[in-house]
C-alpha cells in the first residue's frame, strides 16, 4: 500500500525539480511541447503546492485567485481561481495524488474566500475525464490551432515585412465552424473550460 504524498508550499529551491516534473508530466499530452525553462510568477496571490515522497517532488498544482472579480478568472461571480498548472510525475500517475493537491488546494481557497476553482485544458481524454470525476463541470471551448509551413499559413498570415516569411504560428478560434479548421490543420486541439464550485 502506498504511502499519502506529503503536501506542503512550493519553496524557490524547488523550481529545477518544478520544471523537470512538469516537462516530464506534459510528454505524453496535447501540450507535449509547452516547455518551461523558469518557473511563471504570478501578478495576482496564489496557491503553490507541491506533493512529496520519498524526499522527491512527484506533483504540483499552481492556482492564482483573485482578490477583486474578473481579474483571473473569466466564468461565474464573486471571487476565483485559476489553476494554471496541475501535473504528477509519470511514475507516480494513477495514485491519487493529483487528487490531495487539488483538495489541499481547495481547502485554502476556501479559506480565503474563493468560491470556485476554474481550469482549462486540451483535448487529451484522460486529463477531462479527471476533472470532470473531481467535481468540475465542463462549460466551454475554443481551439488552439498550429499552423505550420507554408502551405497551412497560405490565405491565412502574411508578412508585411519585405523578405520576412511567416513559417509557424499559433492560434486561438472561437468560431462555430471547428470542422472547417480540423480539416485545414494537422494539429488542432479542442480547448476546454472546467469550472467547480467550492460552497
Amino acid at each position: 500500500m502506498m504511502t499519502e504524498p506529503r503536501i506542503r508550499r512550493f519553496n524557490p529551491e524547488d523550481e529545477k525539480e518544478w520544471l523537470r516534473l512538469r516537462v516530464l508530466s506534459f510528454l505524453d499530452t496535447a501540450y507535449y511541447d509547452n516547455v518551461l525553462k523558469e518557473k511563471e510568477k504570478y501578478d495576482r496571490p496564489s496557491i503553490e503546492l507541491v506533493a512529496e515522497m520519498n524526499d522527491q517532488i512527484v506533483g504540483m498544482i499552481d492556482i492564482e485567485y483573485e482578490s477583486e472579480e474578473g481579474t483571473v478568472c473569466s466564468r461565474g461571480k464573486g471571487l476565483g481561481g485559476m489553476i494554471w498548472h496541475i501535473a504528477v510525475h509519470p511514475d507516480f500517475q494513477s495514485k491519487g495524488i493529483g487528487k490531495h493537491l487539488l483538495y489541499e488546494s481547495e481547502k485554502i481557497a476556501k479559506e480565503i474566500g474563493l468560491n470556485r476553482l476554474e481550469a482549462w485544458t486540451r483535448d487529451d481524454a484522460w486529463v477531462n475525464e479527471w476533472y470532470e470525476k473531481n467535481g468540475f463541470a465542463k462549460v466551454d471551448s475554443y481551439l488552439h490551432i498550429f499552423m505550420d509551413g507554408e502551405e497551412e499559413l497560405k490565405g491565412v498570415l502574411k508578412s508585411e515585412i519585405p523578405k520576412c516569411r511567416p513559417i509557424q504560428a499559433f492560434a486561438h478560434y472561437v468560431g462555430d465552424d471547428r470542422e472547417w479548421a480540423k480539416n485545414k490543420f494537422k494539429r488542432v486541439h479542442e480547448c476546454f473550460c472546467y469550472v467547480k464550485d467550492l460552497i
